[in-house]
């Protein structure tokens, strides 16, 4: 029986302990809504495909939509490309959930720190900067009459840091500032925002993932309708560099410019979806 729990113990340990440079804090450049600090290495493409779905219950859901099934909020198509092993660019296109619809999306992310236990860093680190352009035919009043083209555009950065604890765990902590260029009468041009994030390793090709956005502005509250943007989610990633993830969100929007402003589903009343992301990773550069 001591022999039992003394290789059980040897194994704990052995599951839990990394090593000196760490290789993934998370499996995929995204949690479920939020960035994850991992970038593409150099002459890596990512082409991703994700997928909102309508409200599985509540009034908007129900057996009368199949759960949701039967509807898309927000689809996205895109690509994004490491330039180097910690800077990453890509572009996409969405349907928009929000006011602003057939956004085009151009992103950056930057990481500058790496966790390496050996040279004594205890997190990563990373910056990423998107703005989101509306190619929708202008109304003539409102919020899509676009006096000027550059209310078409809405702006996000974040800064987020993370740990792997283990092998088995990792969580992340962010900041970020979204700007829209124009708003309705009494809105907020500026939105902070705080996120959290972990993953929970299942097995080798399994993990459970999580994550959590709160805004902050005068007009985006609770009392007004606004809601945080909340996910969980497994993902599971092949051998052959496709990463599947599936999960539950009450966010019906895919871009921080867009779920972070107009996320209006109340989870307590059954105003969640079904979501999906495909990742397939294709290698252009033999550095990598």
């Amino acid at each position: 029986m001591k022999r039992i729990t003394l290789m059980i113990l040897v194994s704990l340990y052995v599951s839990i302990t990394l090593d000196a440079q760490v290789y993934q804090t998370f499996k995929d450049t995204r949690v479920i809504n939020t960035h994850s600090v991992e970038t593409l290495g150099k002459g890596q493409l990512d082409i991703r495909i994700g997928h909102r779905f309508g409200d599985m219950f509540g009034e908007r859901g129900g057996w009368e939509t199949f759960y949701g099934l039967e509807t898309a909020r927000d689809v996205q198509i895109g690509g994004e490309v490491g330039i180097t092993k910690n800077f990453m660019v890509g572009i996409s296109r969405t349907k928009g959930s929000g006011d602003l619809k057939q956004n085009v999306n151009g992103l950056f992310k930057w990481r500058f720190l790496r966790q390496n236990d050996e040279e004594n860093m205890p997190i990563s680190a990373a910056f990423t900067g998107t703005a989101s352009i509306s190619t929708q035919k202008a109304t003539e009043e409102g919020l899509t009459s676009f006096p000027e083209f550059t209310h078409r555009m809405v702006f996000h950065s974040s800064f987020l840091i993370a740990r792997k604890f283990s092998r088995a765990v990792s969580l992340q902590v962010g900041a970020g500032f979204t700007h829209r260029n124009l708003i309705i009468e009494n809105g907020d041009n500026d939105i902070l925002n705080v996120s959290f994030a972990g993953r929970f390793k299942i097995s080798s090709g399994w993990g459970i993932i999580f994550d959590a956005t709160l805004p902050f502005a005068p007009t985006i509250t609770v009392d007004n309708g606004h809601y945080p943007a909340l996910g969980l989610g497994v993902e599971y990633e092949t051998g052959g560099g496709h990463v599947f993830q599936i999960n539950l969100t009450n966010s019906s929007g895919i871009m921080e410019t867009d779920y972070i402003p107009y996320t209006f589903s109340d989870i307590s009343e059954g105003q969640f979806r079904l979501g999906f992301t495909i990742s397939r990773l294709f290698l252009l550069s033999s550095d990598y």
